[in-house]
């Protein structure tokens, strides 16, 4: 079964003798799925609670895991050119039965989590846009599918460049956050470095490690790792070592936007409210009602809300199609887009829909950072897995992992996993 059957090797790209920036553009897409997950309403919820309360202080954590992202989507690219398979199917292919029982568990429960999250995220941008009741604004969430069903079948490229608009809109909006916010220049570069509150102030530390749960996506490993695989490169290992070159540049060009994205979120935040004597805004609605009061520009809660409305459905959709990957590739079992949407797509709006009416809009902030401890649980079944396939010389050949690079993997695979189970135990015991 071929990844992403629909879409599988369906996109052309140059031979030898086309330039590199055809190539480039040629190879550019996969990335950008990618990114959406690293600027996702989760990311918002960590981002703006880290600004209000503790200023410019946590950039270099925004920067340090994005640079572990970076890493690690490069071995997904790498893995999916090498082997031809994407992390699920080349799991299903090497894992024993039970442990792939176990993982693809993980993954479903992974993919809720994450499309709760894009629920909530959407639900409140209709909301605070164009006032719909925020039970009304989770069910419209659910007809989303219908855009997803429509650009699949008319190819992979016009859904790629629905995402790629979506993005441009996120990036726009939050430029102009910015420059409405007026931050001080100085105090951005100190935040950049690490500071020694990182190790010796709890809360502090909590909130950094929610940010690097909320910044690297498990599932986007899994999409990553597929996606690649819709570009027609040759099978020769000159033209695997290219496609892995551009589909890495791809990738790191789009996660560094996703990066100035984080970075401004947490900008507009630290400059409008920590400032300012609002240091425990923490939730979207409340930073929403006080950015045009706090800045005084009229449209700032406005170009707020449509950047978490694009980022919402921007993050729904490629969520859809990890989930499609996940199932087809730990189970061999293909199901209709459709069918598989509704099913993940209800599983998350009915505990939202719940929520909601038994207490309230106010508790959707608490089910938003919740369903971020969820994905940091699930952070270890899936870059583990990762970092020991592209580091096996039987599976990747001489694509495999260098010395180099398979210890600093496994050394940032630790961190992380580390830090996650420290977060997730810290969340059930404070």
């Amino acid at each position: 079964m071929k990844s992403l059957g629909e879409a599988h090797r369906s996109i052309a790209v140059p031979d030898k003798t086309g330039s590199f920036l055809a190539k480039l553009l040629a190879f550019s897409g996969p990335g950008y799925l990618v990114a959406v997950g690293y600027m996702d309403p989760g990311n918002w919820a960590t981002d703006l609670a880290g600004g209000a309360k503790y200023g410019y202080a946590l950039l270099f954590i925004v920067l340090l895991s994005n640079v572990f992202a970076m890493c690690l989507q490069y071995l997904a690219v790498k893995l999916g050119v090498a082997t031809g398979r994407d992390l699920a199917q080349i799991c299903h292919e090497t894992f024993p039965r039970a442990v792939n029982l176990f993982l693809w568990l993980m993954a479903e429960v992974m993919i809720i989590a994450c499309d709760l999250a894009e629920v909530i995220g959407t639900a409140i941008g209709l909301q605070l846009l164009f006032h719909i009741q925020l039970p009304i604004g989770v069910l419209v969430t659910a007809c989303d599918v219908l855009v997803l069903l429509l650009l699949q079948k008319v190819g992979f490229r016009y859904l790629e460049a629905l995402i790629i608009t979506l993005i441009s809109i996120i990036v726009l909006c939050f430029g102009l956050e910015v420059v409405f916010s007026r931050p001080d220049i100085s105090l951005i570069v100190q935040g950049v470095l690490p500071t020694r509150l990182l190790f010796t102030n709890r809360e502090l530390l909590f909130i950094a490690v929610g940010i690097i749960g909320a910044t690297v996506m498990p599932h986007n490993l899994y999409l990553h790792s597929s996606a690649v695989q819709t570009r027609a490169h040759g099978e020769s290992p000159e033209e695997k070592r290219e496609a892995i070159k551009f589909g890495t540049v791809d990738s790191t060009i789009a996660l560094t936007i996703a990066l100035l994205v984080n970075t401004a979120i947490l900008i507009v935040a630290a400059a409008a409210f920590h400032f300012s004597g609002h240091s425990t805004v923490a939730d979207i609605t409340t930073a929403y009602r006080l950015l045009v009061p706090l800045l005084g520009v009229g449209v700032a809660g406005t170009v707020f809300a449509i950047a978490l409305l694009a980022s919402g459905q921007n993050s729904t959709i490629t969520a859809t199609l990890a989930g499609q990957i996940i199932l087809e590739g730990y189970l061999h079992i293909h199901v209709k887009p459709w069918i598989r949407r509704l099913i993940t797509r209800s599983l998350a709006i009915i505990p939202a829909c719940i929520i909601v009416v038994m207490r309230g809009a106010s508790s959707l902030t608490g089910l938003l950072i919740f369903s971020q401890v969820v994905l940091s649980m699930q952070l270890p079944f899936a870059v583990i897995p990762l970092v020991i396939h592209t580091s096996s010389k039987k599976r990747m050949g001489e694509f495999t992992n260098t010395l180099w690079t398979k210890y600093a993997m496994f050394v940032i695979a630790g961190i992380l996993t580390g830090l996650n189970i420290w977060l997730v135990f810290s969340s059930f015991t404070t």
